[in-house]
């Protein structure tokens, strides 16, 4: 069975196109495209998808007020924000509510496939373009020196496995990577969000871009 795949985007012409270039891939089944974040909601009951891709500005309830939602859940779907340049503001608030993923709508199509593949596999997804924009809305004055020592402090092999994190690699990549076991990293991983004190990969992503760019 595919990768299973709601779409909640308010425009039904980028629905359809999302649509048929996610399932020109054999491996992606979108089982559900809806307008509304409250269909957002009702079709993940329905159907137990893999991944959610939400569009923010939706009528009824917007991505965000779903993403509320959807953290609440006891097993949620793996959730991507799509958005576009003019909407970055939103997407550290989506950061916070578990967004794995943040997709910009004008993405190349095998991009978007690989990036539903990598979600649904446990991996964290940035758009570069995305990546640049929120870097620096990201910064907290006085925090960058913090955060680079508390990245000093990790062991070379949670450095490793942090850096591989911070490419978007899920656990099974990780452990092939390391030639450890999936429990193991998702060990290490478990304990390098506690260690950064951060709730999720991508943010574990972005922490490591912040501590670079400011190094650099």
């Amino acid at each position: 069975m595919g990768v299973r795949v709601v779409l909640a985007d308010d425009e039904p012409l980028l629905r359809a196109g999302l649509k048929v270039l996610l399932e020109a891939d054999d491996r992606v089944d979108v089982v559900a495209d809806v307008g509304d974040g409250q269909k957002l909601l009702d079709a993940v009951e329905r159907h137990q998808p893999d991944v959610a891709l939400i569009d923010v500005q939706m009528p009824v309830l917007d991505g965000l007020g779903a993403l509320r939602v959807l953290a609440q859940q006891p097993d949620p779907p793996v959730a991507a924000v799509l958005t576009t340049f003019d909407l970055d503001e939103y997407v550290a608030q989506a950061l916070e509510l578990g967004a794995q993923g943040f997709l910009l709508k004008d993405a190349e199509p095998d991009a978007l496939v690989r990036a539903v593949l990598d979600l649904a596999a446990g991996g964290a997804v940035l758009d570069p373009r995305i990546t640049a924009r929120l870097l620096p809305r990201m910064q907290l004055a006085g925090g960058r020196l913090r955060e680079a020592q508390l990245l000093d402090a990790l062991s070379g092999r949670e450095r490793q496995v942090l850096n591989l994190v911070a490419c978007g690699q899920s656990n099974a990549g990780i452990a092939a990577e390391l030639g450890l076991t999936e429990a193991t990293v998702k060990s290490y991983v478990s304990a390098l969000l506690t260690k950064l004190g951060v709730s999720n990969r991508v943010q574990a992503a972005l922490f490591v871009q912040r501590v670079q760019g400011g190094a650099s």
